[in-house]
Order: structure tokens, then sequence, then C-alpha cells
């Protein structure tokens, strides 16, 4: 039997990304005048909903759920380990230490001109990314490791603060700050998109520019630097392009967990261990998958919403036990080989 070519597999996973972004804006839209909705320059309700509301939040859970996976499979190669996130070095933390600051403090709705919530978010993620960063440049000869135990100690600590805000806070701002830690991709016209668009674009460029190195990366060091890798440089240039595009996702939707560990495992099995492919993969099934979820968040008790980042959570507890079932299984057929 011929194996399917994984460049068809590609593109089918691309065709099915474009019609579940096609059909999303739809699902529980009950409007009647088709025509009025189809044109963004009609002055109905109708229109206005399916323009303002629908269509942004459809794309900005597209950009969102790509960056996320994208992120997710250059990490996992990187520091080649499967269950590697996005989050995994604190930024996610970090925005949320400085969302949550914001609402406590009630800073102004804006700052030069952007939410003020989403400004303080990323600068929180830009002091998670300093202080991982300056550690693992103070142990150059095993900077990966410190990288991962810096990024984990940070987050407990981020956590941490982010308790004794809870704690000190009234009950409405507490309320505000759980909610904002449940993710959610809200949108009110096209603002949310064009904001996140240049992070994931440039994010999503500069991995997919690494593919190669990535490739060689999975295999060790040492392996990547005979090869001809400038390992660090690769390292950091991956690690920052991933951890500023997380910023700004996180900055504008919250923390939305488990898309960057599944989608990658997920675009493997279809596609492949090639990162030259893996990687466009990723960027396309992870924008449908967070597609889909939110989808679902917004009609299984409409009028009523779930948070997105529930259903990912939802999902991502059973897969995150049926992968590690996975790994034990597998070393266990290797230990009676």
């Amino acid at each position: 039997m011929r194996a399917v070519n994984p460049v068809r597999r590609l593109a089918v996973l691309a065709a099915c990304a474009l019609a579940v972004v096609l059909a999303a804006p739809w699902v529980g839209y009950h409007a009647t005048p088709l025509a009025a909705a189809l044109s963004p320059f009609s002055a109905t309700p109708d229109a206005e909903i399916f323009w303002r509301f629908r269509v942004p939040r459809v794309l900005l859970a597209f950009l969102a759920g790509a960056g996320l996976a994208a992120g997710g499979a250059a990490f996992q190669a990187m520091f080649r380990n499967p269950l590697a996130t996005p989050f995994t070095l604190g930024v996610s933390s970090g925005a949320a230490f400085g969302a949550a600051l914001y609402i406590q403090l009630g800073l102004p709705a804006a700052i030069l001109w952007f939410p003020g919530g989403a400004v303080c978010a990323l600068a929180g993620a830009l002091l998670a990314i300093l202080i991982v960063y300056g550690l693992a440049r103070s142990h150059p000869e095993r900077s990966v490791a410190v990288l991962l135990l810096a990024g984990v100690a940070l987050s407990f600590f981020f956590s941490s603060l982010l308790l004794f805000l809870h704690y000190i806070t009234d009950f409405s701002r507490s309320f505000r700050i759980l909610r904002w830690l449940m993710g959610g991709l809200q949108a009110d016209g096209f603002g949310g998109v064009l904001g996140l668009a240049p992070f994931v674009a440039s994010g999503g460029a500069i991995i997919l520019a690494f593919a190669h190195e990535l490739n060689l990366l999975t295999t060790g060091d040492d392996l990547a630097a005979s090869r001809g890798v400038n390992v660090g440089r690769a390292q950091a240039a991956l690690f920052f392009a991933v951890s500023l595009m997380v910023g700004g996702i996180v900055a504008l939707c919250g923390p939305i967990g488990f898309v960057g560990m599944m989608v990658p495992h997920m675009c493997r099995c279809i596609i492949g261990h090639n990162h030259r492919l893996l990687l466009p993969a990723s960027l396309i099934g992870g924008g449908a998958f967070l597609t889909a979820c939110d989808t679902f968040a917004r009609t299984i008790i409409a009028p009523a919403e779930i948070p997105v980042g529930v259903i990912t959570a939802l999902l991502g507890g059973p897969f995150f036990l049926w992968l590690l079932a996975g790994r034990r299984d597998h070393a266990a057929g290797e230990d009676t080989a």
C-alpha cells in the first residue's frame, strides 16, 4: 500500500482549516437576511454583528492558535522534550501577573492608545523573558537546562504573587483577575486582530526560518554543532521569537493553555517529524483547533459563553495523561527489547 505524501497531507490539513475558518462565523448565526450579513458595508444590525464581532473573533482565534502551536513545536524541538509548551519559560505567568497588577491598581483603561491591561501583561511577559534569558546567559555551558529550571521557578514565583494579589484585593477585582486567567477571545472590531498579527507574523516567520536548525537540534546540541549549526544563536533567536509572540498572545487573549502541547503532537501523527512541514502544519492546525474550540465555547450554552481556556484545559488534561501513558508504554517496550 503506497504511503500518502506528507505534502499532500499538509494540503488537506490546510483545506480543512480553511473550511473551519469559513464556517465558524456562521455557527449559531440565526439572522435571516444573508445578503446583509455578507456585505461589510451594510448598516443593518445583522451585518454589524457579523462583521464587527464574529469575523474578528474567528481571525483572532486563528492567529492565537497558530502562534501557540508553532511556539510549542519549536520549544519541543529545542528542548527535546515532547511535554514542553509555549508557557514553559514563565512567559504566561509573567503576563498574568502584569494583568492582575493592572486590575489591582486600577490603572488607566488605555496607555499610549493601547489597552492598559494588554500593555501591563506584555510588560510582565517581557520581564519574565529578560530574567530567564539573563539567568541562562550566566550559565552558557548548560543554557537549555537553565532556561527550563529558571522558567519553572519563575512561574512559581509569579503564581505566588498572583495568590497574594487575590488575597488582598476585593471580590470584584478578584473575579476580574480570575476571569482573565481563564483566557478569552472577545473581539470588538479588528483592533485586536491588527494588534496580534505583527507578533504572530514575525514570530512565525523566524520559527519557519529555523526549521532546518530545529531538525538538527532534536538530535542533540553536539551533533547539531558538528553539522554547522550555531547552537547558541539558534536557541537565542528561537527563545526570543517564541517568547515575544506568546507574550503578545497572552497579553491580548489571556493564558490559553495546552494548545501548544496538543497540536504539534497531532500534526506529527499526520505530517511526520520534519520541521519544514511540521511547523506550517502546526500554524495551520493550531489556528483551526483554537477556532473550533472557541466556536464550541460560545455556542454550547448559548447565549452564555464558556471561556475558551476552560475548553482547551478540559481537552488538554486527558491528552497530557494519554501522552504520559504512551511514553511509559514506549519505554517499557524498549526495556523489554
